[in-house]
């Protein structure tokens, strides 16, 4: 991808400049060196829009066709780009199409700036034409949000944004800002912010605390070391490989956490969770210390929380004190980024083997091979499975690719059978589950780099969320492969459904259209295959062409992702079948 010019050193000229506070937001961006905004215009953000208009040089604008589409390649793009990802809209219902985005990067810890536009200050209150109360709406799914009323709180507004939403635990901020202010105008400079009054997002790590985890663990007989999206925000992907081979534990990685330890690894136990590997779920109950590093025990990975860790002291490393004690209790509880925690732990901790409890999980793994693996990635007759699908991409692409999910069965069977090569790989919906992610957010992160492929995996319910997007993809021609998973049915509530309902199938069948002619609608190269036979020429058909491509698959319609803890039950009680 073409980088921009250094922007920061170009608007340095521009500090004493008297602008409108329109011209003001977007010399803030330029400040803090955003080259990508998404998003869509409208009356109460119009201001910005033609101030936008004269840094088309320096910004690209990408016009989405709807605004929740905006928020999710925003998500995409701040995790390959490794900057906050930037969204504009207008006031009313271009600011409340925004919500499901922002619940979403609030949960996933995302950093993302949403800008909208708002009816003039005067009219605030009096339900003037497409004002909403963004500011109340968006409170609780918000890491910060603001409404600026006069122009000369734009430049530290601003900048306060940026530092908020990208440190400690990152998340999302909106800025509302109403059409007056966007009109005044302001002598603009502008000043980075790395402090907030009352606001410490960078916890010293307790020097004390360090000291009793390194004594748990170098006297564990039985640890797992549970890895969490929380180390890959903190970068410390090298530090976590370094502290395992170190002390020879075995790592069990969450939904969000996978690609941060590699899954070719020897000491690589699988995914944690309701459909995660049966060996690390097992042995969560069996260990006697579990170290929960960037994690926070969500529900879909403990079960039943009073029959979980049941055997195990538990060393909880989180950034955010929130989530210490809130669902698992702590025996050590070290509050710090998990890069310095690491690195502070791994001078302090033993050279080790568990050879003995590495042996249970061999045999656990081995009887899921057979009773699940093995069936699912090389099946014998039947239709075509989602999980030997995943399985042809994962080797075509040798584990290198940056794989984005969409929500449901697809998305748990991309994150048990894609064999990661690399970190940062994984993108996904983890605590908010929103389908309609996957589309824009694979779109999103081919926007942040272009070094490495982009295969989006998605179901035949969720690409209709957002299907519109394909247009987005073919006007700015990003090479975005997307594999839709067509199975006739909400999938993923079907099978709970077949398991718990006595397969009362209660509106979950799909009658779909013809995907292959909304692709051609929509300029994408696609094909659509239902036999094994074809399944291989036609991946390498798809990552051959040089541009964005779908390729439909028919699969097995009641499929279903095994193994699978109950919901409400132990992790113990995991089943491998029906």
């Amino acid at each position: 991808m073409e980088t921009k010019t250094d922007l920061k050193e170009e608007t340095k000229t521009e500090t004493a400049k008297t602008v409108k506070g329109s011209e003001a937001v977007i010399l803030s961006l330029l400040h803090e060196g955003v080259d990508t905004i998404f998003g869509y215009p409208g009356g109460a953000i119009m201001p910005i829009y033609d101030a936008l208009y004269d840094y088309q040089d320096k910004i690209e604008h990408i016009l989405v066709r709807h605004e929740q589409g905006a928020t999710h390649m925003a998500q995409g793009y701040a995790k390959t780009s490794d900057k906050p990802g930037i969204v504009f809209a207008t006031s009313g219902p271009g600011s409340t199409n925004l919500i499901t985005g922002l619940s979403n990067a609030k949960i996933d810890s995302i950093p993302m700036i949403c800008i909208t536009g708002q009816v003039p200050s005067h009219l605030l209150g009096f339900d003037a034409f497409q004002e909403t109360d963004v500011v109340g709406i968006s409170m609780p799914v918000t890491k910060w949000n603001y409404q600026v009323t006069k122009a000369a709180e734009i430049p530290e507004v601003m900048a306060k944004a940026f530092y908020i939403a990208s440190s400690g635990r990152p998340g999302p901020v909106l800025i509302d800002i109403t059409k007056d202010a966007q009109n005044q105008f302001i002598d603009f400079t502008y000043k980075r912010v790395h402090q907030v009054s009352g606001y410490f997002p960078n916890p010293k790590t307790n020097p004390e605390k360090i000291r009793e985890a390194a004594n748990l663990i170098n006297n564990a007989k039985k640890p797992l070391l549970l890895a969490g999206h929380g180390i890959s925000i903190a970068g410390a992907e090298e530090e976590l490989t370094a502290f395992v081979n170190k002390t020879g534990i075995p790592v069990g990685c969450t939904l969000l956490g996978l690609s941060t330890f590699p899954t070719r690894h020897p000491l690589y136990a699988g995914m944690l969770g309701m459909h995660g590997n049966y060996a690390p779920n097992i042995q969560t109950n069996e260990a006697d210390l579990i170290i929960a590093i960037g994690m926070r025990f969500d529900d879909r990975v403990t079960g039943d929380t009073s029959r979980y860790a049941i055997k195990a002291k538990v060393i909880h490393i989180d950034i955010d004190q929130a989530e210490i004690d809130k669902n698992i209790k702590a025996d050590v509880a070290i509050i710090s980024d998990a890069k310095k925690a690491l690195q502070q732990l791994i001078p302090m901790v033993k050279t080790n083997v568990h050879d003995e409890w590495l042996e249970e999980f061999k045999k656990l793994e081995a009887i899921e091979f057979e009773k699940i693996i093995q069936k699912d990635i090389h099946p014998k007759a039947g239709q075509i499975k989602m999980a030997e699908v995943i399985h042809q991409v994962s080797e075509r692409t040798k584990g290198e690719a940056i794989v984005v999910t969409d929500v449901g069965q697809h998305q748990m069977m991309a994150a048990r059978y894609y064999q990661f090569a690399h970190t940062k790989s994984m993108i996904t919906s983890g605590g908010l589950g929103t389908m309609g992610f996957g589309v824009p957010a694979a779109f999103g992160a081919a926007m942040g780099q272009d070094k490495r492929p982009v295969v989006v995996f998605v179901g035949d319910g969720g690409i209709q969320m957002t299907i519109q997007e394909l247009a987005t993809i073919w006007q700015h021609k990003r090479p975005v492969k997307i594999v839709l998973l067509n199975n006739g049915f909400l999938g993923m509530v079907r099978q709970w459904q077949q398991l718990f309902h006595e397969r009362r199938y209660s509106f979950t069948t799909l009658v779909n259209p013809d995907f292959q002619m909304i692709a051609k609608g929509n300029g994408i190269e696609s094909s659509k295959i239902n036999t094994r036979d074809e399944l291989k020429n036609s991946i390498d058909k798809m990552f051959n062409f040089d541009g964005p491509y779908l390729l439909e698959v028919e699969v097995e319609q009641e499929d279903n992702v095994f193994p699978m803890v109950p919901s409400g039950a132990s992790v113990s009680d995991i089943i491998l079948e029906p």
